[in-house]
């Protein structure tokens, strides 16, 4: 199975989840983007600013790989939210440009990495120490998960196999480590494997098909049968 630091092919899944992301943004009409998200307090404008903003931060990822001079994403947490609540009351189309805009450089900046910088050593916004190889596997789960939070027709269903079945090792190896995390079997009824959430031995198992188990985990699909989990980031 492909690693998230395989990037031959995340590059591809990323250029695609832009698309798709842009593809989704560009059915809104402007008055569209001041409408309530499928994130909690955050209209389609959050979204689309916080998508824009972390591109310009994952190039600042790219850069410190490339230069050596550390560029971390954000100062602190205050900055990011800042920098997105600012950008939200941005015109319609200022935020569809940007959202091309800042795409682009980030892909030219990964592009301008060598095989060398690809692993040097930088931090993710919560301090965790990565490969920039890394990069593009964060901006996977941004543009494709994103696109469903601004509810114009995309969906869990979209995303590609292999990026569905990273987000199933990377989300339940995060939950897990929560205080409050349920221990639970996740049973994907379209492909062979199973995930585990939490301690074993499970208490409880979910079978569903593995895109709607992944949107399970990173809070993009509500089941009320199913155990409350703590929050993913």
């Amino acid at each position: 199975m492909t690693g998230r630091h395989d990037t031959p092919v995340t590059l591809g899944w990323m250029r695609e989840g832009t698309a798709h992301l842009l593809r989704s943004a560009d059915k809104l009409d402007d008055d569209a983007f001041a409408a309530p998200s499928a994130l909690p307090g955050w209209t389609r404008a959050h979204v689309a600013a916080h998508v824009a903003r972390n591109a310009e931060a994952l190039t600042r990822l790219a850069t410190w790989a490339r230069t050596g001079v550390e560029t971390p994403m954000y100062a602190d947490r205050a900055q990011r939210a800042a920098e997105i609540e600012e950008s939200a009351v941005r015109p319609a189309e200022t935020l569809r440009s940007e959202l091309v805009s800042t795409a682009e450089a980030l892909d030219a900046a990964l592009d301008a990495l060598t095989a060398e910088q690809w692993q040097a050593q930088v931090r993710s916004a919560l301090g965790r120490a990565i490969p920039a190889a890394e990069i593009p596997w964060m901006r996977i789960r941004e543009v494709w998960l994103h696109a469903v939070d601004l509810g114009a027709g995309a969906s869990v269903a979209d995303l590609p196999d292999g990026v569905v079945d990273l987000l199933l090792d990377d989300v339940t190896a995060a939950l897990s480590g929560k205080d409050g995390c349920p221990a639970i079997r996740l049973v994907p009824a379209d492909r062979p494997g199973t995930w585990q959430l939490g301690t074993v031995p499970a208490e409880r198992t979910v079978e569903a098909p593995a895109a709607v188990l992944a949107g399970w985990l990173t809070g993009r699909v509500r089941r009320a049968d199913w155990p409350a989990l703590p929050a993913w980031l």
